[in-house]
């Protein structure tokens, strides 16, 4: 095996290939390395299985915690089931690949990348996507590349490659490009608010940085003696496919022009021309008719085929008479409703949103700090305060199926919501709750993701959370014969099986939020792609518009099932002092007041109680717990123990000082249990706090109107 080295660069920042020392009995392999992280990325092929009907590809991203120089947790100590980042990622590197393969190939391909190393500059998520492109370069399977994606951030006002995870942080773009020599692929973003003109110059700026690697690709196949493969495809006999059409080309057209069909009419309609018209008549023919032959020997190609030609005349009708199979323009949206509070308030939010048939509940649950997913994967990230989730039950389709844990779709299309509303959550200084929305989807006929980003934010605000702006979403498709290309706004489930592209743009009525494209084909122009965004405006915002006339702005009061958080911030020194031995303070407020209380590193403390009034009880006894006393300082409080030469007297909740026998009046007191019994109220005076924190107190030299004011706090 030849062994080789190359880099590129980018802005001074270099990613350097080798290809030929990893992996040996891998179809293709290739260590990718930018900085200190360094991604093994093999790909493999084998021969197909009878019976496929479809590209078996499969892509696996591993994250192994050793990368970073990290014991994995859990009680097995090693890494186990994926963590939601790693499904992204292994999404990032399928969504660009797949439409680069032929359409006819059936064999199995296998995709693995590993992050052998780590720092935390380098997202290794882009270097994967590249690094599979190679590795398939290499392995010498068909494919339309070579392929190459980057990250494209802002910082201040300028576009850069490929930024560290701090310039991600503080930047207001994370942008994703993957590209092929025929144009951009895929589209992964998340913005502030970012004007359309601002996203397209990035996806430009990008797409430049991605020739460079695909010429770099290129240089090192040539390098490694490695021509690009271009298999024939398979011999297929049409004499099949002529009979189906001569029968059902002129029924597949009435079906598709019958605008007051809905999805389930139409569904049922061409399933009936299949059966009745085509499977029927190959039926009647004899077992020797070629036509019964080829039927019999391929049970797929009867639907394969209707399901081409369907495709095709839809196409058609969009391309040469500009109308979709519900009769919408290409530019309409469907019918939109929308209601909040469909729940009880024991779920803290809740909000049903209608685009068409796609029907979406969305649920908002406020939690406690203490509620925070950790995260133990190699993400720089140790905790999300925000999550999203997405459900897809098989009875949103009409079907049935066993429901399992939540795939790679699931996970996929929660990220993109949950990325869609983050720039517009209130600071964790000002709402310190931890959300959780899940999106129901009830059914779908298309852009159920949008629908989740458009249930979601009426959710939030039905919860009363303070959200800055409400952000709606729209799934945008494709048409593309030759050189005609139809942009459709809205799409519904046949345009996105049959269409070219998926395109889901979400934001404010200030700008994007979110992006994500994927293709059927095998890229496209910067200019259509400009051209979809732009028409995607007008779409977000006559949604938005219907969204607001449900609920135009965040309630001012919560469920009273949601929890009551308040805040404090102590100085960090003091936080053993409010935990105490063995945790035995921070019990003993948790079982006076029945709140619960959390404590960060940096000193933020939050208390959490159903009733309003525990949590304000727990406030004030971590507050009086570490208040800093001075002397002078009047108290009102309560003889706890009385000793010899004097009583103690807690002053705050959890805070007690002595007040010596001398000081506890004018005159000579001959026993303490003269003057005070436990349990007494008393008015004092922090006299002295010693060196090692001991308070000492007096009753002597106090003002009748300190006196007062003291007693007066003590009851509030």
């Amino acid at each position: 095996m030849v062994e080789l080295d190359k880099s590129i660069s980018f802005d001074g920042r270099d990613i350097r290939l080798k290809a030929g020392l990893l992996a040996p009995q891998a179809g293709g392999s290739v260590l990718i390395q930018s900085g200190d992280t360094a991604v093994l990325v093999t790909a493999t092929r084998s021969g197909g299985r009878e019976g496929i009907d479809f590209l078996p590809l499969l892509v696996d991203y591993e994250e192994r915690l050793y990368a970073a120089g990290r014991i994995p947790g859990g009680f097995l100590r090693r890494e186990g089931r994926p963590p939601e980042k790693v499904t992204l990622t292994s999404r990032l590197v399928d969504r660009p690949l797949r439409p680069l393969f032929p359409s006819w190939l059936r064999d199995d391909i296998q995709i693995v990348a590993t992050t052998l190393s780590m720092d935390e500059l380098v997202p290794p998520d882009v270097l994967a996507v590249t690094g599979a492109s190679i590795a398939v370069l290499q392995a010498k399977i068909p494919f339309y590349g070579p392929m190459a994606a980057v990250r494209v951030g802002l910082v201040g006002d300028d576009f850069i490659i490929n930024p560290t995870y701090r310039e991600i942080e503080s930047g207001d773009l994370d942008l994703v490009v993957a590209g092929s020599p025929q144009g951009v692929i895929m589209v992964e973003a998340g913005a502030n608010q970012l004007p359309e003109q601002d996203i397209i110059e990035a996806i430009d700026f990008g797409y430049e940085a991605v020739q460079d690697l695909i010429t770099a690709q290129r240089e090192l196949m040539a390098e490694l003696g490695i021509e690009m493969v271009t298999e024939e495809p398979p011999v297929v006999d049409s004499t099949l496919e002529e009979f189906i059409r001569d029968r059902v080309t002129k029924p597949i057209k009435e079906v598709l022009s019958k605008f007051d069909f809905d999805k389930n009419s139409r569904d049922a309609a061409l399933d009936e021309i299949k059966e009745n018209t085509v499977m029927a008549e190959i039926a009647e023919l004899s077992a020797e008719d070629p036509i019964k032959v080829a039927a019999t020997e391929n049970s797929k190609e009867v639907g394969k085929v209707f399901k081409s030609l369907t495709k095709e005349l839809m196409r058609r009708q969009i391309v040469e008479d500009g109308v979709r199979v519900d009769g919408r323009k290409l530019d309409e949206v469907r019918p939109v409703s929308c209601r909040v509070g469909l729940l009880p308030p024991r779920v803290h939010g809740s909000a049903l949103f209608n685009r068409g048939l796609t029907q979406v509940l969305s649920t908002v649950t406020l939690g406690t700090p203490g509620d925070a997913q950790t995260l133990d994967d190699l993400n720089p990230e140790e905790e999300k305060r925000y999550l999203h989730h997405y459900n897809f039950p098989p009875f949103s389709v009409g079907e049935t199926k066993p429901m399992r844990s939540p795939g790679r779709r699931e996970i996929g299309h929660g990220a993109l919501a949950e990325r869609a509303i983050m720039p517009v959550l209130p600071p964790q200084e000002d709402f310190p709750y931890v959300i959780r929305v899940v999106s129901e989807v009830l059914s779908s006929n298309g852009s159920t993701s949008m629908g989740s980003v458009c249930g979601s934010t009426l959710s939030l605000m039905d919860a009363g959370v303070p959200i800055s702006k409400p952000v709606s979403g729209a799934a945008m498709g494709l048409i593309k014969e030759g050189d005609e290309v139809r942009i459709l706004t809205d799409i519904q489930g046949i345009e996105d099986f049959l269409g070219d592209m998926d395109f889901k743009v979400a934001g404010t009525d200030t700008g994007i939020t979110a992006l994500q494209m994927d293709m059927k084909i095998t890229g496209l122009p910067l200019d259509v792609i400009a051209k979809a965004i732009e028409q995607a405006k007008p779409a977000r915002l006559h949604i938005l518009e219907k969204m607001l006339e449900a609920l135009d702005k965040p309630r001012q009061e919560m469920s009273p099932f949601a929890p009551c958080l308040l805040t404090t911030k102590i100085d960090s020194d003091l936080i053993g002092l409010v935990i105490g031995p063995g945790g035995k303070m921070i019990k003993s407020i948790t079982e006076q007041t029945g709140a619960k209380v959390d404590i960060e590193d940096d000193g933020t403390v939050t208390v959490s109680a159903i009733e309003g009034e525990r949590a304000k009880k727990a406030l004030k006894l971590i507050q009086g717990l570490t208040r800093k006393l001075n002397e002078g300082d009047v108290y009102a409080g309560r003889v706890t123990r009385i000793i010899p030469i004097g009583a103690f007297v807690e002053i705050l909740p959890g805070k007690e000082g002595m007040i010596h026998i001398s000081q506890l009046a004018d005159y000579r007191v001959g026993k303490v249990e003269d003057e005070v019994a436990v349990g007494d109220e008393v008015v004092v005076k922090v006299r002295e706090v010693d060196n090692k924190g001991r308070i000492n107190l007096t009753r002597l030299g106090i003002h009748p109107d300190e006196a007062a004011a003291a007693r007066a706090a003590a009851t509030t």
